[in-house]
């Protein structure tokens, strides 16, 4: 259930995973590159190397199979292979999937996989805010061979120049994506927010009733009885778990339902207040500035040209 409940918010804050590409090196070796995104994946496929960003106090030595996944930082480092003399440098070439770093091989020499997340405004306010800085994904983990045959197919694409490449680079990634975050999942106790709310099981059948039906008037009494806790119980565990009591919970997922609403559909403001459990058109309105920071029909008009 937990995991219909994170493929929801996928689509609601339009995660789509993009694979920038893959380098093959030998030798000692150095690459540095700054980070444009919210979320940054780096794999290393084959090989090992020392990998550093900003808010790190030591470089995370990553071996064969391991993916780290950075979160709102500004740049990355990655070091690795032997030899005498200065390491040779590098930067990744934008547009280029397949990089060979001096006559290099896939199939022997160090190999790194990079990619990023695109999100939209709301999902990369969710996603900072539950992930750690880096989150690191071991080969050894119990989640492990999924994630690998997900990263082979995906570099056999990037580097097989095969006929409908890009756009099966684009399919394996969204997949690749789902298998990252279902392994760090798995292995990590998470900060609080909501995708550790997603993950609690004494809070699912209260976090089931919200998502199922957000424009009920769901009150405390009957969130907590859905969880067979105590009133007091509930909200004491909701907030230490969601970072925000319920209720608070309930407005924000109303919010990301209206987003996605303003953004793709035709309806009108005064409908979709009432969809989402308002009781005015003005009332909705209020909420929506308040979280978003501008009105309902400013935010279609803008989210619409930008598209």
């Amino acid at each position: 259930m937990a995991i219909d409940h994170l493929s929801e918010v996928f689509d609601l804050i339009e995660v789509r995973g993009q694979i920038s590409g893959a380098f093959a090196v030998r030798g000692h070796w150095v690459t540095q590159s700054v980070i444009a995104s919210p979320l940054k994946l780096s794999v290393m496929v084959r090989g090992r190397c020392r990998l550093s960003t900003d808010g790190l106090d030591a470089p995370i030595e990553m071996e064969a199979g391991d993916v780290a996944v950075l979160t709102g930082r500004s740049w990355l480092r990655a070091e690795g292979g032997a030899g005498d003399g200065p390491p040779v440098e590098f930067e990744p070439e934008a547009g280029k999937y397949a990089l060979r770093v001096g006559g290099a091989d896939f199939a022997v020499d160090d190999v790194i996989l990079g990619g990023h997340v695109e999100l939209d405004p709301a999902g990369a306010a969710l996603l900072t805010q539950a992930l750690p800085a880096v989150a690191l994904i071991r080969a050894s983990d119990s989640a492990a061979p999924a994630l690998r045959a997900c990263v082979d197919r995906l570099v056999e694409e990037v580097t097989g120049e095969r006929m409908g490449a890009a756009f099966a680079v684009r399919q394996h990634a969204q997949l690749f994506l789902l298998e990252v975050f279902r392994a760090y999942l798995g292995q990590a106790e998470l900060p609080p927010g909501w995708l550790r709310a997603l993950t609690d099981d004494r809070l699912r059948p209260a976090l089931a009733l919200m998502h199922g039906d957000p424009g009920r008037p769901w009150g405390l009494e009957e969130l907590a009885r859905a969880a067979a806790m105590s009133r007091t119980s509930f909200t004491v565990r909701f907030r230490s778990v969601a970072g925000v009591p319920p209720l608070t919970y309930l407005n924000s997922w109303r919010m990301l339902l209206a987003r996605r609403a303003l953004r793709d559909d035709d309806v009108r403001i005064g409908a979709l207040a009432a969809q989402l459990g308002y009781t005015s058109e003005s009332a909705f309105s209020t909420a929506f500035k308040r979280e978003v920071g501008e009105a309902p029909l400013r935010y279609r008009h803008r989210i619409r040209q930008a598209s």
